[in-house]
């Protein structure tokens, strides 16, 4: 009697294992089965949205979604160089992931502010990353614009040969623009339309002369076959772009040293005073409805000059 007693325990215990097993493997399977209909869904979506944009470039409009904006971003900021498989849905949802994962994590050592404030830094810190990746991209445009000029007028530019001179000069130029002169050589080969190529090769780089510079050549590649002219003048309009470019840095730098003059005066004043009455300076700053609103004003106008600088300093 013990024995059976044995015998049907351990079935049960092994079929009780069996029926676990099976249910779990079935939820791994409708938890894969999710995610494929996700990355299908993100995909057909980023495919559907570069068939509009291709759409909008031929047509001739300006409009945008705010999904075309932040792929806009990724270009403008290299990110989609380095990482050519990235589009906006799978940035989006990347973020976004990593922002619910730090949450989950700094929630029970933090508490709900500390994992609010950690949830706000990685956000600043991915604005931060794109602004920095904008910044060293029209530095680096700047840099390569008067190069890619004259390697273009030292060959005789005609409509026939431009995706081979492209080739040709993308050799001698850095990243960004090496990256989207191959990307136009290659997507004019595959497609045949030389003039949507050029137009999309202009959305990629956010440098408005490379912009200027790029549709100019695709207007006169249909109605002209020497591009002499034209790179003659755009070389005279960079320089001149980067000349006052250059002013507007000798300017930035003054404002930065005026900045830092009167925040150092501010500092004296603030600790002068805190010296000279009983309550503490810094108590009313951080305590009191006239001292908090002071200090968003200063914050304010910190922000301000912050959003101006990095403006300028491209």
């Amino acid at each position: 009697m013990i024995r059976w007693f044995e015998w049907t325990g351990c079935f049960v215990c092994l079929f009780a294992g069996f029926l676990a097993l099976l249910y779990r493997i079935r939820w791994l399977e409708q938890l894969s089965e999710f995610l494929k209909r996700t990355r299908e869904n993100l995909d057909e979506a980023s495919r559907r949205r570069l068939l509009e944009n291709r759409r909008r470039l031929q047509e001739m409009r300006t409009g945008h979604s705010l999904w075309t904006r932040l792929e806009q971003e990724l270009c403008y900021s290299g990110w989609k160089l380095r990482f050519p498989a990235w589009n906006a849905e799978w940035f989006l949802a990347g973020t976004l992931t990593a922002g619910a994962t730090l949450f989950v994590l700094l929630l029970p050592f933090l508490g709900w502010t500390g994992a609010c404030a950690g949830l706000a830094l990685w956000f600043f810190s991915v604005y931060l990353a794109l602004q920095a990746g904008k910044a060293a991209a029209m530095r680096s445009v700047n840099d390569n614009l008067l190069k890619f000029l004259d390697f273009l007028g030292s060959y005789s530019l005609t409509s026939g040969e431009i995706t081979g001179v492209f080739h040709q000069v993308s050799r001698y130029v850095d990243q960004p623009m090496q990256g989207v002169l191959e990307e136009c050589c290659y997507e004019a080969q595959t497609t045949g339309d030389l003039s949507l190529a050029m137009l999309s090769m202009s959305e990629k780089i956010e440098h408005p002369q490379f912009k200027e510079l790029v549709r100019n050549m695709e207007i006169s590649l249909r109605y002209c076959a020497d591009f002499t002219a034209l790179v003659s003048s755009s070389r005279r309009s960079v320089r001149e772009y980067l000349r006052l470019g250059e002013e507007r840095k000798g300017m930035l730098r003054e404002a930065v040293i005026n900045m830092l003059l009167l925040l150092g005066m501010s500092a004296i004043v603030f600790l002068t005073v805190d010296g000279l009455i009983s309550v503490s300076i810094w108590d009313i700053l951080g305590y009191t409805l006239p001292g908090r609103l002071a200090l968003g004003a200063l914050g304010v106008i910190l922000l301000l000059f912050l959003g101006q600088m990095s403006r300028i300093y491209r």
